[in-house]
């Protein structure tokens, strides 16, 4: 056969096959074709293919996708919790970060479990952004194709209670996924709802899975799951000593805040710049004996509290919130005692929430108290209140400047509520309520979210004022142990110069050594006019631009509710002028920003 016949009937041999492969391949699902695609092209190169089972052409339909949005950690924990089950419950399992997913790549997923935070005021965490503004957009596909649940975590002291969760949720729906089982929505005591779920999305997973892939191998390698959980964690804290409690604001400050240091010990416990300690804390006995005493209760009364049985003092000094009231008890309280200023808001959220947020569970009682004909159980009152979680600090330290200690800044949080004063219940165990030398339960959680530039010679911006400095104190302490040669600028305010500048002696050194190339500082109360942080961003507005075009990152820590935004609304302002951008450019400009991880936030 002469070659041109040969290539002629190679042709038309190519074509028939082409014809009865786009016939074959015309009902298959963008995985199923992504897996075809990638045999012909081993194919093509002369590869070796471990050939699976023809039924498992659909290759990713056997794996179990859990993707986290966490800002706190709270949603990574829950989710590596969840993986680790799945796993052990055989399914072939791949755990992610939402930041660590491209968005485009959700098409790809055909069984997903979400666990996503709320942070702030309805906003999605840090790493979700980028995805939850994905599925809300037009570029969003039909995914017909996908199962998925979704537990929600949030705070039902705030608006929009686990908004993201019911976003994704929503969102998901409307592209045409179906749901493996229904959206959870959790409060901060998430532990029962969300084992709950767990189990119940692990078992429905399980049956769809095994339905649509049996008798098939595993072809996919199983994401790297670190199932071997540090030592020490939430649920397994580790007991510390308390070294300092020391006031470091001036007598005549409006605020007392305490530099707090604790040793680790032998531990193993380890952090980076930018991570939170967790701390278990009690509720101090005075107020214990208080509310027992208002609510005309013996110390004695047994309770359970889940397979304990205590005391009620116990379980009211260790296990249950008495310092923040929960929505659930007023609600609670008000059709217990039937008090009219109680039962006028119970419809009301807003208003719920307001007296919530500024009245302690002891405050609540004795402003309505129970008739005399009215009865209440010790059991009835601790089913009713929200139980203790541990609170977080930034931290403001580097452990390659302290070793095995841990520098914490917390704000004591403290109101008169009529003739008697109200402590926070962290921040009055740390002042008050333990000494030095006493004992501290903590944990280490870590925030990947909020992390120093990986190359040492880029510029950061860090914006944090009042304790919001805390983590920018480690910051300065990790630089000058890596001798990391990136320029520092810091603005820092507070109320005054001489009784609230944290850590000034300390930033003066840096300044003058070098390794702090510039501070800027707003005390509101020095002069008439209120000067805030965002007020000397403005000022030095050309700098500033100038540093995020050089590639400088920028962070910002503090108050969520004013600061934040406030920050972020000259930032933008900033960008608009200086970069003579249109206001939609400047959003998009900082967007990056933030995708870039150059945008971190570390706010409460």
């Amino acid at each position: 056969m002469l070659p041109e016949q040969k290539n002629l009937n190679q042709t038309m041999l190519d074509t028939n096959q082409l014809a009865s492969f786009k016939q074959s391949t015309h009902d298959l699902s963008p995985l199923q074709l992504a897996w075809a695609s990638g045999y012909l092209a081993a194919k093509a190169e002369g590869g070796t293919i471990v050939q699976a089972p023809a039924a498992t052409l659909s290759v990713a339909s056997t794996t179990l996708t859990i993707l986290y949005g966490s800002q706190t950690g709270n949603a990574k924990g829950v989710a590596k919790s969840l993986a680790a089950q799945a796993s052990a419950e055989g399914l072939n399992v791949e755990l992610k970060s939402m930041g660590e997913l491209k968005p485009k790549a959700i098409k790809n997923i055909t069984h997903l479990l979400i666990v996503a935070s709320t942070n702030g005021e309805g906003e999605a965490p840090d790493d979700a952004i980028a995805l939850h503004e994905f599925l809300a957009s037009k570029k969003a596909p039909k995914l017909e194709h996908l199962h998925y649940s979704v537990l929600a975590l949030g705070d039902t002291s705030y608006e929009f209670f686990c908004q993201t969760g019911k976003d994704f949720d929503l969102y998901l729906e409307k592209l045409g996924a179906k749901r493996i089982a229904p959206r959870v929505d959790c409060d901060v005591d998430y532990e029962v709802d969300a084992n709950t779920w767990s189990a119940n999305v692990i078992k429905q997973s399980k049956t769809l899975l095994g339905s649509e892939n049996a008798n098939t191998s595993n072809t996919l390698p199983l994401n790297d799951i670190s199932t071997s959980e540090e030592l020490y964690s939430k649920q397994q804290p580790y007991t510390a000593e308390l070294l300092v409690s020391q006031k470091i604001t001036g007598r005549d400050s409006a605020k007392d805040v305490r530099h707090i240091e604790i040793d680790l010990g032998e531990s193993g416990l380890t952090y980076q710049a930018g991570d939170a300690l967790g701390v278990w804390f009690e509720n101090s006995h005075a107020l214990v004996t208080e509310l027992i005493a208002a609510l005309g209760l013996n110390e004695e009364d047994k309770v359970a509290v889940v397979e304990e049985s205590l005391t009620l003092a116990e379980a009211l000094k260790s296990k249950f919130e008495i310092t923040q009231t929960s929505i659930n008890f007023i609600e609670f309280w008000a059709n217990k005692s039937q008090a009219s200023c109680l039962l006028a808001i119970l419809d009301d959220k807003a208003a719920l929430r307001e007296y919530a947020a500024n009245h302690q569970v002891v405050d609540v009682v004795k402003s309505s108290p129970l008739a005399t004909d009215v009865k209440l159980e010790a059991q009835e009152l601790v089913d009713a209140l929200r139980k203790i979680t541990p609170r977080l600090y930034s931290i403001a330290s580097s452990q390659s400047e302290v070793e095995e200690e841990v520098h914490l800044t917390v704000g004591l949080v403290q109101y008169q509520a009529e003739e008697a004063t109200r402590q926070g219940g962290a921040s009055g165990f740390l002042a008050n309520g333990v000494e030095e030398g006493g004992e501290v339960k903590v944990f280490i959680e870590h925030n990947d979210n909020f992390r120093l530039p990986t190359d040492s010679n880029t510029p950061v911006i860090m914006i944090g004022p009042g304790t919001g400095v805390a983590p920018f104190r480690a910051f300065m302490q990790e630089r000058e142990a890596s001798e990391a040669e990136g320029d520092n600028w810091l603005f820092f305010g507070d109320q005054t110069f001489t009784q609230d500048f944290l850590y000034q002696v300390e930033w003066q050194s840096y300044l003058k050594s070098g390794l702090l190339t510039k501070i800027d500082l707003a005390f509101s109360r020095d002069q008439a006019e209120k000067i805030y942080v965002q007020d000397r961003l403005k000022e030095n507005a050309s700098e500033v631009f100038s540093w995020l075009e050089r590639g400088a990152h920028i962070y910002v820590c503090g108050d969520m509710s004013r600061m934040a935004k406030d920050v972020e609304a000259a930032l933008l302002d900033i960008i608009a002028t200086q970069g003579q951008l249109s206001q939609e450019q400047a959003n998009a400009y900082l967007k990056d920003l933030r995708n870039a991880k150059r945008y971190q936030k570390d706010v409460y």
